[in-house]
């Protein structure tokens, strides 16, 4: 494990029921005494199995514990329940490597490029992790990190897959390439994912909407795909687009 993950804490039930189930170090867990419900009792119940403290809270002060995750004024859609945990360690890329073999599997890694949005961030973790990636690499510059928010959407799954920071993602890419990782990234003008052979070990590389991947990072890439549509608009959310790679490259093998 590496660099420090910057959060301390974890809003929304579905991302706290999978830290606590994932066995993930946490100092307390809040709970709105007004809203224990089904689904929270099942949560407490598996707190109080791992002997984890408890705290009953008014709805007040969760809505201030999650305010600085929100959107427009509003405070974060904690649903009832926060943990708090200590900082969480970014995974290393040989963690990436450890799962694909453990699952006997060519690695398949997302890279995200220029993605400054916590929910398309969030999003595209939920997806990948959902559909078998082996690990997320992010830029440490001009980049979403894995905040409360991108937590709250990735709903849990940002504890089952390896997320990776690195200082120089064109660097990283040439390393990849020397132990025989093929890049592909997504881009306008590429070649339709379909018709492209995506099979074995590879690495996606997702740009953000409008801007798309950094010309470098285009040059670098050993191919281009991209999307067939045919509507007005012309392009894809960042997350949905990556979502709709990720499952063509699993439909490949």
């Amino acid at each position: 494990m590496g660099t420090v993950l910057d959060n301390n804490v974890l809003i929304g039930r579905n991302t706290v029921r999978e830290a606590i189930k994932n066995g993930r170090s946490i100092d307390a867990v809040y709970v709105n005494k007004d809203t224990i419900d089904g689904s929270i009792r099942d949560i407490l119940k598996l707190a109080r199995e791992r002997a984890l403290v408890v705290k009953e809270a008014p709805r007040s002060k969760l809505d201030e514990m999650a305010m600085p995750y929100g959107y427009g004024g509003r405070t974060g859609n904690h649903q009832g329940i926060i943990a708090v945990v200590p900082p969480m360690e970014y995974a290393e890329i040989e963690d990436i490597f450890r799962l694909a073999e453990e699952r006997k599997e060519p690695p398949f890694i997302v890279a995200l490029d220029g993605i400054t949005d916590q929910q398309n961030l969030g999003s595209i973790v939920r997806s990948a992790e959902e559909m078998g990636v082996h690990g997320i690499i992010l830029p440490k510059r001009g980049s979403a990190s894995m905040t409360a928010a991108a937590c709250k959407v990735a709903s849990g799954a940002e504890e089952y897959i390896p997320i990776v920071r690195v200082s120089n993602l064109v660097q990283t890419m040439e390393e990849l390439k020397g132990r025989g990782i093929w890049i592909a990234c997504a881009d306008m003008d590429g070649v339709p994912a379909g018709e492209t052979d995506m099979r074995g070990a590879m690495m996606l590389v997702v740009g953000a909407e409008g801007k798309g991947v950094s010309r470098l990072t285009k040059e670098k890439s050993d191919f281009v795909v991209r999307i067939e549509t045919t509507g007005k608009v012309g392009s894809l959310n960042a997350a949905v687009a990556a979502a709709v790679l990720i499952y063509e490259k699993k439909r490949q093998g």
